[in-house]
């Protein structure tokens, strides 16, 4: 089998994420949803929407997110919608919270746990996707990535309950984080899955590393970054991006890596690769092609 291409370029600009999206030689039209991580209130590490606006211009694309399932600032549509104008997503971007109106069930009949996922119902209105990933440290995850966007970040507020509930119906907040640690990985790889089916295949993936701590841009109070930029990711493949993103930080001699393997091995986060590629939407073998 041919492995998936990522392509690799170390200078991180709006510019450069254009040359690798041309790269993939994919053409993605009509209705483009952009999807990214507005960032909660006081984080610091989150992608800025202007370093996002050439790319997003490029393939004339609407900027989408769900609602959380946990307190804070955007875990409802309107305080949702007050954040975006605070971080300048919506000065610069149409913006569309998907779960807005509701969800929808993606069937998952070979999910390895989920049978179902909840996702924003609006999803329904976009022929493809650009999937754009700030690769960090993630608190439960280990890493957030292409597939966390993919599963958790398209989840709406309900589905990502359900995910972190790992199928467990009206599970409680205290639920959410008192699950096996790799059914909860397999869950997100579940829900990642149903994504990819139903866009069949219409999804191009870009990871920026950049800003890596290893908390979330979901933490109001994150961690400073632990190690030095790395550069950006382009595939059409969402388990190699993420495969290749993992292998770079530990090539790495940058004396921060321990601190943010620490974090993503603890989690066991490559779990959730490795779940995925199971599920076959990806492979885990790769050809880093450096630009």
């Amino acid at each position: 089998m041919e492995k998936s291409k990522v392509y690799f370029i170390r200078e991180i600009t709006p510019e450069n994420v254009i040359k690798l999206y041309d790269k993939l030689g994919i053409k993605l039209t009509n209705k483009v949803a952009v999807k990214v991580h507005s960032g909660e209130r006081g984080n610091q590490n989150y992608l800025r929407p202007l370093f996002m606006k050439p790319i997003i211009d490029y393939v004339n694309g609407t900027v989408v997110e769900c609602n959380t399932a946990y307190d804070g600032a955007r875990d409802t549509t309107q305080k949702h919608k007050e954040l975006l104008e605070e971080h300048e997503w919506s000065k610069y971007y149409n913006v569309d919270i998907l779960d807005e109106p509701g969800d929808i069930i993606y069937e998952i009949p070979e999910g390895k746990v989920l049978k179902k996922n909840y996702v924003g119902k609006n999803i329904e209105n976009y022929d493809n996707m650009l999937v754009l990933s700030h690769f960090k440290g993630h608190p439960m995850g280990g890493y957030g990535g292409a597939l966390k966007q993919l599963s958790i970040g398209l989840a709406s507020s309900k589905g990502k309950r359900y995910i972190h509930c790992c199928g467990k119906e009206n599970g409680s907040y205290e639920d959410m984080f008192n699950q096996d640690q790799d059914t909860f990985l397999e869950s997100m790889a579940d829900a990642a899955a149903s994504v990819i089916k139903n866009f069949k295949g219409q999804i191009a993936y870009i990871n920026v590393m950049c800003n890596m701590s290893v908390d979330c841009d979901c933490c109001n109070v994150a961690e400073d970054p632990c190690m030095k930029d790395i550069g950006m990711l382009a595939s059409l493949d969402p388990v190699a991006i993420d495969e290749a993103c993992i292998d770079l930080v530990t090539k790495s001699d940058d004396p921060g890596r321990d601190h943010l393997l620490e974090r993503i091995n603890s989690r066991h986060g490559i779990h959730t690769i490795e779940a995925a590629s199971d599920l076959g939407i990806g492979s885990r073998e790769y050809e880093l092609i450096e630009l």
